[in-house]
Order: C-alpha cells, then structure tokens, then sequence
C-alpha cells in the first residue's frame, strides 16, 4: 500500500509595489491672467521711477517737448544735479541733511519704543492691560493729518513749533508699530529664555537689551523702515510746523522750488521745474539705499522662523 505525501500547501505572498526611485518633477505651471496681473503691478510700480530717472536727464523744455519715456537728443543729468546742489546757495544740501535727521532719529527712537512697549505688552501682565491695548488698536484707525492741526496747538503753547522736535517727537508715536512689535515678541521670545535669565540674577533692562532685543531684530527692523518711509515722506506736518526754510525736508523744499518755478517767483530759473524732478530723484536714492543694507535682517527673520526647533 503506498502513502502519498500530501504537498505543501502554496503561500501567496503579496506582490509589493516597486518603488519609484525617481520621481517625476511636474512642470511648472503657468497661469496666463496671474502673469498679465504681475506684469500690470510691475508696471505701475517700475513706470513712475524710470519716468523719473529720465525726466532727470531733461531740461525744462524738453521735459514738455520730448516723449516722456525716452531720453532727449541732449540728456544733462550731470548738469541739473550740479545745478540743484548749488541752487539758493547750497540750500538743497540743507534740506537732505535736515531730512535725514528727521527721518534718522524718528525711525530708530520709534523703533525702539515700538519694541519696548511691545515687549512689555507681550510678556507682562498688569492690570489694564487689555485696555490699554485696545486704545492702541483705536488709535491705529486715527489718520495722522486728522492730529496735525492739534499737534501744532500743542507744540506752539510748549515753544517748539518752528524746531527740529515739532518734526521729531510726533513721528516717534507709532501705534501700528507697538501692535507690530507686541505679536512678533510673543512668538520670538520664548518665555523659558526669560526665566532662565530672571534665575541668573539678570535684571529686566539687561534681558530686554541683551537678549529680547536681538531676538527681535527684523521685527525692530520693520518698524525702522516704515517709520523711516513714512518720515521721509511726510509733508504735511513739516508744513504747518516750519516757516523757516533752513529747517525744511526734501519734501517741502521741493513743494517751494516747484511753486516758485510756476509763478516765476524770487530766485527762480529756466530749469528750476528740471530741479524739481532731479531733486526728486537724489531724494528717494537714501531710502533704495536703506532697503538694500537692512533686508539681510528680513531675510535672516523668515529664515529663522521656517526652521523648526
């Protein structure tokens, strides 16, 4: 009698899908509209600065006679620069050197109080805080030519109208900033770092100067470069705050030039609306210069906040 061995039953193993060690890289996707958009905000962000870079090279006639984007049959740039730096004595020299202190000293005092109370906002809690903070947030939606005419009453009763701090101590008062400053302390001070430095015996002016002040540096530098923008721009308030002319910023400077070349007032040129557009263009070259040496800072900060712990 033969027994017959039954076979071993057959294991199905599950085929594993192979896998791809290379990946296809999708093309990168173009969107007709979203490009038409961006070259549109191109252009009206490049448009008015190359109009401007030519019309420094114009004369006044040619500045009505010429195609606006395109340069003249005789470009004089060299010369409408030496002509605004010496026009009315040098005045012009006066007036960037009036406005880099102004804007200077506003953006870095701003700054740091922005920083300051921010910081203490975030990281200390005291009674009214809360309150205090919602008034922060009204006076945000407070237009600043709304508190000119006040702020002129104010500072004529004290005696500082028609001085460099009518200018300076207005622009050091910025509610956007302290909101700014207050919700980038909470995220970028850890509040262990504080208390080990409260533990070593370190004071409260020492760990805000010494670490919380680093840590928030592209914050700091944000609020100094809008305080800065705005500052240099400002126009209104230097208006109604200075009658003399050796105290005047870029700005209003260049609003007298431009007002005495329409009504052919005392001291006025051929060329003085070619002044005008020239001196316009040396006045925006401090603030290109600004971004370029300050934007490592930026840079340095969405680098380090994309970087987990």
């Amino acid at each position: 009698m033969t027994t017959t061995i039954p076979a071993p039953p057959v294991t199905r193993t599950a085929k594993k899908p192979a896998r791809l060690t290379h990946r296809r890289k999708n093309p990168a996707r173009r969107s007709t509209p979203l490009t038409i958009a961006m070259l549109a905000a191109l252009a009206y962000f490049l448009l008015p600065l190359c109009w401007l870079l030519i019309a420094s090279t114009k004369s006044t006639q040619d500045l009505f006679n010429s195609f606006g984007l395109w340069f003249s049959d005789a470009p004089q740039l060299l010369t409408n620069i030496k002509e605004t730096f010496t026009q009315d004595d040098g005045v012009f020299v006066r007036w960037l050197l009036n406005t880099v202190i102004y804007a200077g000293v506003s953006a870095v005092g701003a700054a740091l109080l922005a920083a300051a109370a921010g910081y203490g906002f975030a990281k200390f809690r005291f009674r009214g805080d809360g309150a205090a903070f919602n008034l922060v947030l009204g006076a945000v939606m407070v237009p600043t030519t709304a508190l000119a005419i006040p702020t002129y009453l104010l500072f004529a009763q004290a005696g500082l109208a028609n001085t460099p701090w009518a200018i300076i101590l207005p622009s050091l008062v910025n509610p956007f900033g302290l909101y700014l400053m207050r919700v980038y302390a909470a995220d970028s001070v850890p509040d262990s770092i504080l208390e080990a430095a409260r533990i070593d015996g370190a004071g409260e002016a020492r760990i805000f100067f010494r670490i919380a002040l680093r840590l928030m540096a592209p914050g700091v530098v944000t609020v100094l470069l809008f305080t800065l923008v705005a500052t240099w721009n400002n126009y209104f308030l230097p208006l109604i705050m200075l009658n003399d002319p050796d105290l005047y910023p870029i700005t209003v400077g260049l609003a007298s030039w431009a007002a005495q070349a329409q009504n052919g007032g005392a001291g006025a040129s051929s060329d003085m609306l070619a002044l005008v557009v020239t001196g316009s263009l040396l006045s925006i070259v401090p603030l290109v210069v600004a971004f370029l040496m300050l934007q490592r800072y930026w840079q340095s900060g969405l680098a380090t906040g994309g970087v987990k712990q």
